[in-house]
């Protein structure tokens, strides 16, 4: 049986996480063979130089696409997809996969499932089926029926891609890749590195050892004229409880000016003493990090997964996160100083969280390669309703 060529597509910081125990599964697949294709933000030092981090775990990239417009809007957003089209369209006829896969529900994934799809290349979509209350949920569904292949997170997603139409004996619960490295991270928690000397930074040297919280706060893309509102509502409440934090710079998305800008405002102008900034962590790092922590605060979808499965107290603010599936660790607040603290002392104060299993148990990556490797993989379907 001749060797597969599945080209995978990395647009982001998050991505990477996401699909990196899939990769090496792939990568060292006897039925397989990776084609790494690095794109968008995960080439750009703004955001955290994700293809450092890539590399230095010894992926080998075909291909880097640099596909990212400046301005952070709405407007950028929908260029930066026209010219991802363009350029992986490109990258597909000169590598000419077997199949394609799209990760999750960025706005660039969009792009790769357009690339491989009008070129009658097999789209695999992983994470499908999932909620949120943002663009993303558009861009996650609209993969989904571009999609052949469907490698799902959890059970509730795998009902939900059935429901939209497509054959059951095409969709998969794998569970989420980024639940692997979680659980590499479980069986040894503690933090055996200095994050400050490990990764720079900006701002006061905290003492972290007594304790420290992580705050990751991203626009809402449907909402990004508020972000730089909203972002300052957090920084005051982290500010006032003093409590030594770590926070990260946001994804590029529409409104991640304004979450910038608020940051840097507040820095200058507040000078907080207990906030240290970072961009970017290896994967293994952040975790590490996350699962030492008194809470987690803001809104990424690191709350949901992999703090779920880590028992990591969580405040998740805002939108974004909107009617995804979430455990016990979670609690939900709205943008307001007050609330935000309330929910920060609440989440800090509780000790029986469980960890759960919801997004994975753990053996994802391997998972996904398996069911790559042994199906049939075609690039036509017939939707029965």
């Amino acid at each position: 049986m001749a060797v597969k060529k599945i080209c995978v597509v990395v647009t982001a910081r998050p991505s990477y996480s996401r699909i990196k125990t899939a990769l090496k599964a792939i990568q060292e697949h006897s039925k397989l063979e990776l084609q790494l294709v690095v794109a968008g933000s995960a080439l750009l030092g703004r955001y955290g130089n994700a293809v450092d981090f890539i590399e230095k775990d010894g992926f080998k990239i075909a291909e880097k696409v640099f596909m990212v417009l400046e301005g952070e809007t709405p407007t950028s957003m929908a260029k930066t997809t026209g010219l991802g089209v363009m350029e992986l369209a490109n990258v597909f006829y000169k590598l000419q996969p077997d199949a394609v896969i799209t990760i999750a529900d960025r706005f660039e994934t969009i792009a790769t499932s357009i690339g491989a799809s009008y070129q009658n290349i097999p789209l695999i979509h992983i994470q499908g089926g999932e909620v949120t209350g943002n663009i993303d949920e558009k861009v996650r569904h609209a993969n989904t029926k571009l999609a052949d292949l469907h490698l799902v997170a959890s059970e509730d997603a795998k009902e939900r891609v059935i429901k939209m139409g497509e054959n059951p004996q095409m969709v998969f619960n794998t569970g989420c890749p980024s639940i692997d490295l979680a659980n590499e991270i479980k069986d040894t928690p503690k933090l055996n590195f200095n994050p400050i000397e490990k990764y720079g930074g900006v701002g006061e040297v905290i003492d972290w050892e007594k304790g420290y919280i992580v705050v990751m706060q991203h626009p809402v893309t449907t909402e990004y004229d508020s972000a730089k509102a909203d972002v300052l509502k957090t920084l005051a409440a982290v500010n006032e409880l003093a409590i030594p934090t770590f926070w990260f710079w946001p994804n590029v998305d529409a409104g991640s000016d304004g979450t910038s800008n608020g940051i840097r405002t507040f820095r200058e102008v507040v000078k907080p003493k207990n906030i240290h900034f970072f961009k970017n962590m290896e994967p293994n790092d952040f975790l590490r990090l996350l699962v030492n922590s008194k809470c987690l605060i803001g809104n990424s979808s690191v709350g949901i997964r992999e703090c779920s499965y880590l028992a990591v107290p969580t405040v998740n603010i805002g939108t974004r996160q909107n009617r995804r599936q979430r455990g016990s660790n979670v609690l939900d607040v709205i943008y307001n100083k007050k609330k935000i603290k309330e929910a920060i002392e609440n989440r800090i104060s509780i000790k029986t969280i469980q960890t759960e299993s919801i997004y994975g148990d753990g053996t994802s990556g391997k998972r996904i390669a398996e069911i790559i490797a042994n199906t049939e993989l075609t690039f036509h379907k017939t939707i029965e309703y």
